[in-house]
Parts: C-alpha cells; sequence; structure tokens
C-alpha cells in the first residue's frame, strides 16, 4: 500500500527554526554550548566584518551594523538552526559599484529594496527554483568574486597612493595600480606579511583558535608599537561609534527607486543564492534539513532592518556559519548571541578600533579570497566535461571582466542549454526487429533486458508498427521525436506508440504527437497509445490528442489485442 506524504501547511512552511528549537529540551547546556560557538563566531566576524565594510567603500561601523542587526534577525526568523548572517565578500562588488554610482543613500535603499524582494520570493515559495543554479556557475562567478576580491586589497596590501579615484574594473584597476608602484608603503607591505603569516601559522597549529582576530590585534600592537606611517581605521575614519544608530528610512522618490532597482534585484539574487547554499553546507555538516523558503524570508526581514539602522545588505555567510557548526552550536541561539557578543565589542572596546591597520584587514580578505577560490573544484570543472568547462570560464571571465549578475545569468542560460542538450539526446525512439526462435530470450526473464510485451509477432506483422518512447519528452526533443516516428513504416494499417517509458511530456511534445496522429488519420491508420501515465495522457488530451483520432490502451499488449480485432 502507497503511502503518500502529507504536505506541510503555511504555517509549519515558516516557522523559524528558533522556535521549534525552543519548543523542544532545549537545556542550560545546550545554551552554555550555544554561548561559547556565538562567542567564537563574534571573534571571527569582528575584524571580518569591519574589512568587508571598507572594501565596499563605506566606513566600517556599517559592516557592524549589518553583522548585529542583519545577524541577529538572520538567527530569530530563519529556517536553518546554524545560520550565521552578515555582510559578504561575495557583495564587495556589488556595493561598490553601487556606492560609486547612487552613493551610501543610494545603497542603502537597494538594500531595503532586496530585502523586500527577498521576503516576496520565500512568502511565494520560490526558494526551491534558486537552488537550479548550476554547480559550475557557483564554482565560476565564487572564482570571480575571489579574484575581484583579492586584486581591490592590493593597494592596501601594498600601501599604494594612487593619483585619481581608484577604477572600479579590473584592467583600468591593475594599469592605475601598476603606475602606482613606485608610492609602495613598506610599512604597510610589513603588517600585511606579519598579519597573513599570522593567520596562516595559526589555522595550521592552532585551528581552534581566532585567526583573523589575533592576526589583527598583534599587527595593530605592532604598527602602534613602532609607530609605523600607515593608515589606520582612526585616520581614514576617525574610529567607530560606540552605540547603534536610530533607525530610520532612507530618502524615498520613485527616480531613485527605479535607479537603484537593477542593484537591488542584484543584491536580492546573489542573497538568495548564498544564503541557501550556505544553509546547506550547515546541512551536510550537521545531518539538519533547513527551510529555504523561511530561510529566505528571514534574509529579506534582515536586509530590510540592516538597511533602516544604515548597514550593508546581508546574506548568510558558509565560513561563519561553518565556524558555527563546528564550534558545537545547538540552536539559532548561538547566532543571536554572535550578535550580541558583536554589539558588546562595538560598545566596549570601539576606541580600540582606531588602532586597526588598513593592511592588516586588507590581509584578512586576501586570506579569504584565496580560500573562496575553490581551486580544486575549479581545475576538476574543467576536465570534467567541454560543456562544463564552457559554463565555468563563461561565468568567471564574465564576473571578473565584466558584471557579477550578467556572469551569473549568462552561466545559467548556458548552463541550461547544456542540460536541455543532453536531456533530448536522452530521449530514445525504437522499434523492435523480428526474432527468429533460436534467438528468443527466456520468456521468464525479468529486468532490464526481458523480451517486451511486443516482441517477435507484432515486430514481424507489417500492417503493425509499434514503437516505444523512453525517457523525458519536451520540446528539445520533439523535432528528432517526429523525424523518427515519420520514418517509422510507410503505410501500415496500425501503429502503436508505447509511452510507459515517458516520465514527461511538455505542450511542445503533445503537438508532435497531434501531427503525427492527424496525418496517419489521413492515410487511414490507426494510432494506438499504450501505456501512457495519468500526467502524461492529461497533457496529450488537453492538446487533442484523444479518440476518435487516438485510441489509449493500458498497454502495449491490450493495444496489439485491440489491433487484431
Amino acid at each position: 500500500m502507497m503511502v503518500q506524504s502529507r504536505q506541510p501547511t503555511f504555517l509549519e512552511l515558516f516557522t523559524p527554526k528558533l522556535v521549534t528549537t525552543l519548543q523542544g529540551h532545549y537545556r542550560l547546556s545546550d545554551f552554555r554550548a550555544d554561548a561559547v560557538a556565538g562567542l567564537t563566531v563574534a571573534i571571527v566576524a569582528l575584524p571580518l566584518s569591519m574589512a568587508i565594510a571598507i572594501a565596499s567603500g563605506v566606513t566600517p561601523d556599517r559592516g557592524l551594523y549589518a553583522a548585529i542587526i542583519g545577524g541577529f534577525i538572520v538567527s530569530a526568523l530563519g529556517g536553518s538552526r546554524f545560520q550565521i548572517g552578515g555582510p559578504a565578500g561575495a557583495f564587495i562588488v556589488l556595493v561598490a559599484a553601487t556606492v560609486e554610482q547612487h552613493g551610501v543613500e543610494g545603497l542603502i535603499l537597494a538594500t531595503l529594496l532586496s530585502g523586500l524582494i527577498l521576503l516576496a520570493i520565500g512568502l511565494l515559495r520560490l526558494g526551491t527554483f534558486i537552488k537550479y543554479i548550476p554547480y559550475p556557475v557557483t564554482v565560476g562567478f565564487t572564482a570571480g568574486i575571489a579574484v575581484i576580491i583579492f586584486v581591490s586589497q592590493i593597494k592596501e596590501l601594498l600601501g599604494l597612493t594612487l593619483a585619481g579615484r581608484e577604477p572600479g574594473q579590473l584592467v583600468p584597476k591593475l594599469q592605475a595600480l601598476v603606475e602606482a608602484l613606485p608610492t609602495v608603503n613598506w610599512a604597510a607591505v610589513l603588517t600585511a606579511a606579519t598579519a597573513i603569516g599570522l593567520i596562516v601559522s595559526v589555522r595550521r597549529y592552532r585551528p581552534h583558535w581566532p585567526a583573523f582576530l589575533i592576526a589583527v590585534g598583534l599587527a595593530s600592537a605592532l604598527a602602534w608599537a613602532a609607530n609605523l606611517p600607515i593608515e589606520t581605521i582612526g585616520s581614514r575614519f576617525g574610529g567607530i561609534p560606540r552605540a547603534l544608530p536610530a533607525p530610520q528610512l532612507p530618502a524615498l522618490s520613485l527616480e531613485k527607486l527605479v535607479a537603484v532597482l537593477p542593484a537591488a534585484l542584484s543584491f536580492a539574487l546573489l542573497g538568495g543564492i548564498e544564503s541557501l547554499l550556505s544553509a546547506v553546507v550547515a546541512d551536510s555538516m550537521s545531518g539538519r534539513r533547513h527551510r529555504s523558503n523561511c530561510e529566505l524570508v528571514a534574509q529579506g526581514a534582515a536586509n530590510v532592518a540592516s538597511a533602516l539602522f544604515g548597514g550593508l545588505c546581508v546574506t548568510g555567510t558558509i565560513a561563519r556559519t561553518a565556524t558555527n557548526v563546528r564550534s558545537g552550536a545547538r540552536s539559532p541561539v548561538a547566532g543571536m548571541l554572535h550578535a550580541l557578543f558583536l554589539l558588546l565589542f562595538m560598545l566596549a572596546a570601539a576606541p580600540l578600533a582606531s588602532f586597526i591597520p588598513l593592511a592588516a584587514l586588507a590581509a584578512v580578505l586576501a586570506v579569504v579570497a584565496w580560500n573562496m577560490a575553490e581551486k580544486h573544484e575549479f581545475a576538476t570543472l574543467i576536465r570534467a566535461s567541454r560543456g562544463d568547462a564552457v559554463v565555468l570560464l563563461a561565468t568567471f571571465l564574465l564576473v571578473v571582466f565584466r558584471d557579477l549578475t550578467e556572469g551569473i545569468l549568462v552561466g545559467f542560460g548556458l548552463g541550461t542549454l547544456l542540460f536541455l542538450h543532453r536531456m533530448a539526446q536522452a530521449v530514445d525512439v525504437e522499434r523492435p526487429q523480428p526474432m527468429i526462435e533460436e534467438d528468443r530470450p527466456d520468456t521468464h526473464a525479468v529486468g532490464p533486458d526481458a523480451p517486451g510485451p511486443y516482441n517477435g509477432s507484432a515486430a514481424s506483422d507489417p500492417d503493425v508498427v509499434v514503437c516505444r518512447i523512453s525517457g523525458a519528452f519536451f520540446f528539445g526533443a520533439a523535432a528528432a521525436v517526429g523525424a523518427a516516428l515519420d520514418r517509422i513504416g510507410e503505410h501500415p494499417k496500425t501503429y502503436i506508440i508505447d509511452f510507459s517509458g515517458v516520465p514527461f511530456l511538455d505542450s511542445t511534445a503533445a503537438a508532435t504527437i497531434e501531427g503525427f496522429a492527424r496525418k496517419a488519420r489521413w492515410q487511414g491508420t490507426t494510432v494506438y497509445i499504450a501505456g501512457a501515465q495519468p500526467t502524461v495522457r492529461r497533457v496529450l488530451l488537453t492538446h487533442g490528442v484523444k479518440p476518435p483520432g487516438v485510441r489509449f490502451r493500458s498497454s502495449v499488449a491490450s493495444a496489439l489485442t485491440a489491433a487484431e480485432r
């Protein structure tokens, strides 16, 4: 007896994991584990949030606002137990371009709009479709972002002084950096090299220690003690505030909304992809399952709230989420505590942030970019197949040299065409061949190699043509299947088309069968369709493939019996 699974209700789909966790047996020991994990993640997120904000062309406090406000809401309302929200390196390119084109006010408005878009995507249950982004596209745009992030940090790593504003596009940026090489600041190089060396050493010999915070802290102490002539957060930005700002709406106008809408759509697309990828990583590490649409709703609410407080756009962050799982988190409480710890750090240690060298934060992002590149996966996909390599390289090159959104859309389009081509090749039309007695297989055999119900007499009857279509029959294969059907048989009395191997059929395929049946009627030939599944039969009937022009039978054997009558 087949047991049908119950579909979850709307309320069940959008109930935050925090609620379901606290409704269970949440104990004091679970809270202690969450507190330790939250503190660990906060220590990682503190320098990273400021570094991402600075690399995006805004002040470091906006990265902290996003991590505190957005991170708290992502954990409180999200569909994943372990997701950590905050500013992500993947957004640096988009945010920097938006700031350059529309200013900080435009960035805040785009973040607000992206939050509303993500809310709509989640509530309309469209999160499932975001999962259909092909793997070569995700690897390609991640590697492209890694390259752009690293190149964007060369100026701070070397302490260069540019003649004008740093260009946004890669090639002009590299040209400007090469021209500025005579202005290299060796104190900044020493600070960056020290920070990178500390991060690599700590991760190798003490992997559970907070490498980013240790590296930034020691590099800051070195720069202060030696009075190195390098730029710091204090010298460029005047430090960071010691409190959260009051929430306020950005300036709204129809003209501004239309202007920042493309950026908002890009934020929403990338945020949805990044957050669901991060949730999948958390699932694979913990054995749990997230609710994708609930997660998107939480990401939308987090972006709206972050914009109200002047923060950057928020998404699920893979590195911090993985750190949360590895640190022993038990529930979303860990993510909420991570946000509260960040708030305490900002309130208590804001004056110390003024001494952080920008070269040290650039070193943090350089290591992040190296880890983001997914070098092994990139090489594997290059060797896997030509199609995957084309999708990967097209996405990567467009992200690096053109635009992130353009790279994702073109890569997705190429990946879709490649999939359709492969699916079309998998559709087959076959006709049984007559068998002589000594070649007949065992009639009691079972399995895929067992003789079909129409082998033998049906195949040798010139008045009956039996053919079998197997595979997903859709528009990509319709022309090939139609041509194959036209080549089978001259003018028999009966066509029997075995549809038992067709799991799916679209309108183009149904129209192909309708055209074939119409031509058969003109020739005085009867057409039987055998073994069609209910969903396939429904599509055929909708497109005019129905009696008396076409007769349906449950199997080829019953169609043969009807034809013999």
